[in-house]
């Protein structure tokens, strides 16, 4: 089975993440050392909390430049959640410098008279990337579990592998690049199209593993 290391940086609901892992027939690891981080056959970047407190405790723990390496050595790499937003430059939530692997800034939804922020409950997904190996053996939008109250934004629209619309407005809901895929929803609460989900990145792992 391949290991996964999920990287530990106090942010977020690790347990919940690593079943999932394991339901999807990884091994997973939790971690915050480099050298393990490298021995991994993939990363996963959770995250749930603020923007500011996550990068601090990511640069805290000596993890930026390891995570930034990890991606540029072409090993399948899974941000969920602030997992996905911390890719970015920055953010409208706080003042801190982004990892910024990903051009682009976090936005906050925009208040509406009849949308609740957070978005948070289960919402439809329109695919923008079908190609991406996120979506194999998935239905055309599938319904997944969101609890957000910013929104990435990125600067070149075509690493959009999905979009969700919230109110009237409508957002990247995950992106896909190379190596590098990240979601806004939370793959491990959206039951069996989550675990799909999971399981499309563990076989993109394997797979890579085998070559």
């Amino acid at each position: 089975m391949p290991v996964i290391a999920v990287v530990d940086y106090d942010m977020g609901n690790l347990h919940s993440v690593c079943k999932g892992l394991e339901k999807a027939g990884a091994t997973p690891k939790i971690t915050h050392s480099f050298k393990e981080l490298e021995q991994a056959d993939a990363v996963v970047l959770p995250g749930v909390g603020a923007f500011d407190p996550a990068m601090q405790h990511l640069r805290g723990r000596g993890l930026e430049q390891p995570i930034k390496d990890t991606i540029a050595s072409g090993k399948p790499f899974l941000g969920i959640c602030l997992g996905l937003q911390i890719l970015f430059e920055s953010s409208a939530e706080g003042t801190q410098r982004g990892l910024g692997i990903v051009k682009g800034t976090v936005k906050r939804f925009r208040p509406e008279p009849e949308i609740t922020i957070p978005h948070m409950g289960w919402n439809q997904l329109e695919i923008t990337q079908p190609k991406s190996i996120m979506w194999e053996h998935l239905p055309a939008n599938p319904w997944v579990y969101f609890v957000h109250s910013y929104y990435v934004e990125p600067t070149d629209p075509q690493i959009s592998a999905a979009n969700v619309t919230h109110g009237k407005q409508t957002v990247t809901a995950a992106i896909a690049r190379d190596n590098l895929m990240a979601v806004q929803f939370h793959p491990e609460k959206s039951s069996n199209i989550g675990l799909q989900i999971l399981s499309n990145f563990v076989a993109q792992v394997r797979e890579q593993v085998a070559a």
